[in-house]
């Protein structure tokens, strides 16, 4: 299956079947989500991968009942960490070397950079708004992988993070923010699109508001 199939042949899927997800099908999914990009490279996110009955029973009472933590095999817990930045990154930059995508000075240089960085984003509020996008980039790479291996998912939203967070033992940690949460496995219904707005309705050029045949009048 193609990255573009997966796209478009996948669907939110609330109920499944009991049959567990394969160990190495959910070991591949969690090596594709760490290759997600992240900014700077500082792959300030982690995943909880909760399979068992009193995790998932947790999570579904977090959820407020929903059925997909009762249900799904696995469900994972995208967890955001905005104050990662200020911990060693070197095992991060030296790999970077070794690989040769790094030199030793664009290294040094990248390092600085991320830090004046990282400290413009405290004095502003957004940290926690940077890793939870890096952390949702990583769960997009997820629901794709799945897609491609024949498994459902659902991206959950209306959760209690509090709940969330003493469920998978990091309740006390302020530091860290609840992302999202995913559930995964075999699906026990066939979820038909329900279709998209056209790409005029919501794809500008240049400026927003201005659409593709309007851009190329003004070009003219």
């Amino acid at each position: 299956m193609s990255v573009a199939e997966a796209i478009r042949t996948r669907r939110t899927v609330r109920h499944y079947l009991p049959d567990p997800v394969p160990r190495d099908a959910l070991d591949a999914l969690l090596d594709l989500a760490v290759e997600a990009p992240s900014s700077w490279n500082l792959q300030d996110r982690s995943i909880v991968a909760v399979t068992g009955d009193e995790g998932r029973a947790g999570l579904a009472w977090a959820t407020g009942g929903q059925p997909q933590p009762q249900e799904a095999p696995v469900v994972l817990v995208f967890v955001a960490e905005p104050q990662s930045w200020r911990d060693d990154h070197g095992d991060v930059h030296e790999q970077a070397r070794r690989s040769g995508a790094w030199s030793e000075e664009f290294a040094a240089m990248f390092a600085a950079a991320s830090r004046e960085f990282q400290q413009d984003l405290d004095r502003r509020g957004l940290l926690r708004e940077y890793a939870v996008k890096d952390a949702m980039i990583a769960a997009s790479f997820v629901m794709l992988a799945a897609t491609e291996l024949g498994l459902a998912t659902s991206p959950m939203n209306g959760w209690d993070e509090a709940k969330v967070k003493k469920v998978i033992g990091i309740g006390d940690r302020d530091d860290l923010a609840i992302a999202l949460l995913m559930s995964v496995g075999y699906p026990a219904e066939e979820r038909r699109h329900p279709g998209r707005r056209a790409r005029e309705r919501n794809v500008f050029h240049e400026a927003h508001g201005v659409r593709a045949a309007e851009d190329g009048a003004r070009r003219e």
